[in-house]
């Protein structure tokens, strides 16, 4: 008896492998079919999806993709919103609401919500989670629900290199500059200038670079050591897996 109950446990232990074996190149596979690039669009027609990008899959709501430009080799996560204007099927015009630059990464559950104008330039990277928005809610009336209440919208910038970590928050009007980074879980609103590093709730600047000074505070960690002489561009491709670059 103990070893018919051997044999079936062994059984069902194999078939749960089976079965679990199954279950993941399935996913796999429903990954990679309903992924979203200029080759494999999908049931999708942006303004502008450039070659190398790719939406991975499960999307998040996406609506109006029309007036939504995206530039080559970005990297959308999973279930990243990215939408323009406040519901599917308005004719926003012939510019483009959401421009998001050549090489790009956002980060899985972010969301993107322009109405106005969200501008990324290239190589801005996302950690998850983040909330990009132009768009936010009066509160003039005491009496009348603050959603029904009529919207303001201010355009969103953010500059060529910039990276904006996990749950970050940025607010109508927001201007970042050039390679900036927000700390995660930081709300920002206003300008920030070029090389700067903020964080807080309203984020504030808590190191910037100056040609002159350099960092201010000065970074406390030593600085990476430097490639080897004499690695080849391809052989570094090979370690990362692509090239990180945006071809000339």
């Amino acid at each position: 008896m103990s070893i018919t109950r051997s044999l079936l446990t062994a059984a069902r232990s194999r078939g749960r492998r089976a079965a679990g074996r199954l279950v993941h190149r399935g996913w796999r596979w429903v990954q990679e079919a309903g992924a979203v690039s200029n080759q494999q669009p999908g049931p999708y027609r942006f303004g502008e999806l450039g070659d190398g990008s790719k939406l991975a899959f499960p999307l998040g709501t996406v609506f109006n993709e029309q007036s939504i430009a995206i530039g080559p080799f970005c990297i959308i996560g999973e279930r990243v919103t990215i939408s323009a204007g406040f519901l599917p099927g308005l004719d926003l015009g012939p510019e483009p609401i959401v421009r998001i630059g050549g090489g790009c990464v956002i980060g899985r559950g972010s969301h993107l919500v322009g109405h106005q104008s969200i501008v990324l330039g290239d190589n801005v990277w996302t950690g998850p989670g983040v909330y990009i928005t132009d768009q936010a809610h009066e509160y003039r009336d005491t009496e009348l629900p603050i959603g029904k209440q009529w919207p303001r919208n201010e355009p969103v910038e953010i500059g060529a290199g910039s990276w904006i970590g996990t749950g970050a928050v940025i607010l109508p009007g927001a201007r970042i500059g050039r390679n900036v980074v927000v700390a995660a879980n930081s709300v920002v609103r206003g300008e920030i200038p070029d090389h700067s590093v903020v964080a807080g709730a309203p984020a504030r600047v808590v190191r910037s670079w100056t040609p002159s000074e350099g960092w201010q505070p000065p970074i406390r960690h030593d600085a990476p050591r430097p490639l080897p002489e004499g690695v080849t561009a391809e052989q570094l491709r090979a370690l990362v897996g692509w090239d990180l670059h945006i071809p000339e």
